[in-house]
């Protein structure tokens, strides 16, 4: 009975081991993080973005700030008067919760003006790759997982 319950939380496990692994976190600007000097624009330009993903905005704390705001401010580099929308930690994460087009400043003075902005979109559910090497080779874990699943699922159900 025991082996019985092992297999089956092992089918389980292996069934949804590819959903698990699907958001994504990153960290905006890659190793140079949020600061000045970053084309935020050319980072952002071959990632897709999907709800539940991460974005994390790593630097010096006192330096630098993260300000979710419209388009319009954005274009502008508009702080929001509401200092309650802003980020000041240094390592400050925000959840990619809806999808749509989505904008995030720097907040201390003249460093919007200089670069430290993003424009992302985030995409509804999880994109369709074009095909690669490494595409196909996921895909083929993938496939694996489920077939391993399946095995021991029906493995577990005849040893009953």
């Amino acid at each position: 009975m025991a082996l019985h319950r092992s297999l089956v939380i092992f089918a389980i496990v292996a069934l949804m081991a590819p959903a698990i692994s699907s958001a994504m976190e990153y960290v905006v600007g890659g190793d140079d993080g949020w600061k000045l000097g970053v084309k935020y624009e050319d980072w952002a330009k071959d990632k897709q973005f999907v709800v539940g993903d991460t974005l994390v905005f790593k630097y010096k704390g006192g330096a630098h700030n993260v300000y979710k705001v419209t388009g319009d401010e954005f274009k502008s580099c508009t702080v929001p008067s509401n200092n309650s929308l802003g980020s000041f930690t240094g390592n400050d994460t925000i959840r990619l919760a809806t999808a749509g087009t989505k904008w995030y400043i720097c907040g201390v003075q003249g460093h919007c003006d200089g670069g430290m902005k993003l424009k992302i979109t985030v995409l509804d559910g999880a994109p369709a790759p074009a095909p690669s090497a490494a595409s196909t080779l996921f895909s083929k874990a993938t496939n694996f997982h489920v077939l391993l699943g399946m095995i021991f699922a029906i493995a577990a159900v005849i040893m009953v």
